[in-house]
């Protein structure tokens, strides 16, 4: 089972550079967006079944051209479950998941915290999605949260720890609770079998950054430690340009068994 997250900055922006022709190049089973900026009703949606994802489900913001997330995959899911059930979450489309054969997928967009009231929201937001995730794994064990998650965990996660160690994405209150996240019963998947520095998924457009490499590693692919034995690659697609984030993949090999 091969999964891609993609926080896409604009759906129908990354239509136009190309996301179409790189979808079916990547081929994967699952893919999750995040950062979609559309309506259902604005995307002509046979241009996803012709690329083999005649199912696919969006959760759009109530305020249009902003946030949302969606998932298209290749098969049927079993069930497909749009939000939280928690209101000022669900107004802003940031949760989305669909399960498969005993294996539950969902693409995550996390508030950044760009000013004090965005950080206070971005902070309530985490502690009341870890509870949420925690009733949800009751029921889907085989849990795999992919997305922007907003938040570099460490240092090798971020071009420049230093000067960015007071910064909204690197803050100390928000990498203990993605380290904590994790001790909740989820493996980074990419660190799982990568441990180099300057792997990044996102960069500012500015100054060249991309170009330079002065990234940070916002996204994720979150695997429940019930999943760890399935684990096959997780991986970076770096080559992707139809953003200022990159797209991730994780592969998941025997979950069919399940």
């Amino acid at each position: 089972m091969k999964i891609v997250s993609y926080n896409v900055n604009g759906i129908r922006a990354a239509l136009n550079k190309g996301f179409i022709e790189w979808l079916k190049q990547t081929d994967p089973d699952v893919i999750c967006l995040q950062e979609i900026k559309a309506n259902k009703e604005q995307l002509d949606l046979d241009i996803f079944a012709e690329a083999g994802y005649a199912h696919n489900f969006w959760y759009s913001a109530q305020k249009k051209g902003y946030s949302g997330v969606a998932i298209l995959s290749k098969t049927a899911p079993d069930h497909v479950e749009y939000g939280t059930g928690i209101e000022y979450m669900d107004f802003e489309g940031r949760n989305i998941r669909a399960d498969f054969n005993g294996v539950s997928v969902m693409s995550l967009y996390l508030p950044s915290g760009t000013n004090i009231e965005r950080l206070e929201h971005k902070l309530k937001y985490m502690a009341d999605f870890q509870t949420y995730i925690n009733d949800v794994k009751k029921d889907y064990p085989n849990l795999v949260i992919l997305g922007d998650y907003n938040i570099c965990h460490q240092a090798i996660d971020i071009h420049d720890p230093v000067r960015n160690k007071n910064v909204s994405g690197f803050l100390p209150v928000e990498r203990e609770w993605i380290g904590n996240f994790m001790d909740s019963g989820f493996i980074d998947s990419f660190r799982h079998f990568n441990t180099e520095p300057h792997q990044y998924s996102w960069w500012s457009y500015r100054a060249n950054a991309r170009a330079n490499n002065k990234g940070w590693r916002l996204d994720y692919g979150m695997v429940a430690r019930p999943l760890q034995d399935k684990l096959k690659r997780a991986v970076i697609l770096s080559e992707a340009k139809h953003s200022d984030h990159c797209p991730i993949l994780v592969e998941l090999e025997g979950v069919y068994n399940l």
